[in-house]
């Protein structure tokens, strides 16, 4: 990947957590691994920590998770956890609590299920049905044998994954239902939140920018470079466009565009750069600067002062943000009282 010359390059470290994702279907059912089998065989059982007594790791009332439940759930998720982690120790610790999270992710979806068909009347046979098709005609292209292949692959009859479709309707309807049972946000919280955390709405300076690059050649010296330079600052003082001249001269990827790079941060420009534009006020071009790459020219079509952006810019994301805490603290609540009220064993 190639980066504009103008801006200053950091080293970027990523410490993510590792999310669990569903992968739904169309008619909102799990969609089904074909390297299913091949998934699970992939992970060590000494870089999961499943090496429970027979194979147990919880017992939910009369729900049994056995090791091979969690590492089916972790095996998709393990080239990414790779690819994020250091070394071997960091891969070994986000392996723990990928695992720890899993598991309490299956207790919960059992106790929610159990929950559902304590409330509700139980899920439509046609809605099953539908969803099945949904799955055949999404992840098998509508092929019927490749669909029964899979499920042989599994070692499950058509009923089992039926079965299994019922418990992800119930267990989504559970959560949408949970999730719209959720505080509402009234302006008065997001008024709140915003004036206690200003901080994360600060938007340091910016500048909109155009440059003309010419690159230096072999045969180019910096004064047949300032020469070159020179005839563009001529036509610019007397009154010709920057971004028609742009077209023009300037060998850079946004020749066609008039050298325009749009809004940047100053932060993310390079310094010597930065110091020229700095000292430049609106509609104003620069020298001509003269580095190793070559010689530019510079102009600053705009600047933005470094500001907390207000409120109604950001409401929507206040919002948002509100909706979320709300919801996860609702349904935590709820997960504590499921399992105040039910049997879970661990090994």
């Amino acid at each position: 990947m190639s980066f504009p010359l103008f801006l200053r390059i950091l080293p970027v470290f990523f410490f993510g957590f590792v999310s669990l994702v569903a992968q739904n279907t169309s008619s909102n059912t799990e969609t089904p691994s074909a390297n299913y089998g091949k998934a699970i065989n992939d992970i060590p059982n000494e870089k999961t920590n499943l090496n429970y007594a027979n194979g147990i790791v919880v017992i939910v009332e009369d729900k049994i998770i056995t090791a091979n439940d969690v590492r089916s759930e972790i095996a998709p998720l393990i080239p990414n956890l790779k690819r994020k982690s250091h070394n071997n120790r960091e891969f070994n610790e986000k392996i723990k609590q990928l695992q720890d999270s899993v598991v309490q992710n299956l207790i919960n979806r059992i106790l929610i299920v159990k929950e559902f068909y304590k409330t509700q009347n139980g899920v439509p046979q046609s809605l099953i049905a539908n969803a099945i098709s949904g799955v055949i005609t999404t992840n098998f292209g509508g092929n019927r044998s490749k669909y029964l292949a899979y499920l042989q692959s599994r070692g499950i009859s058509q009923k089992d994954y039926a079965e299994e479709l019922e418990e992800t309707i119930a267990y989504q309807f559970m959560l949408s239902k949970k999730k719209k049972s959720a505080t509402a946000i009234s302006p008065a919280k997001i008024k709140i939140f915003y004036n206690q955390n200003k901080d994360r709405f600060y938007q340091e300076s910016e500048v909109h920018l155009r440059l003309i690059q010419i690159t230096r050649s072999p045969d180019d010296t910096d004064d047949t470079l300032k020469e070159k330079a020179k005839n563009i600052i001529n036509q610019l003082n007397a009154g010709a466009s920057f971004a028609d001249l742009a077209r023009l001269f300037s060998q850079d990827t946004r020749r066609t565009k008039g050298g325009d790079w749009g809004w940047q941060r100053n932060s993310a420009i390079r310094k010597e750069f930065r110091d020229i534009i700095l000292l430049l006020k609106k509609g104003e071009h620069s020298a001509p600067l003269i580095i190793l790459e070559g010689a530019f020219v510079l102009c600053v079509e705009d600047k933005k002062p470094a500001s907390v952006l207000p409120l109604h810019e950001v409401c929507e994301q206040i919002e948002r943000t509100l909706q979320q805490i709300s919801e996860n603290q609702t349904q935590k609540r709820w997960f504590e009282k499921l399992r105040r009220n039910r049997f879970v064993r661990y090994f």
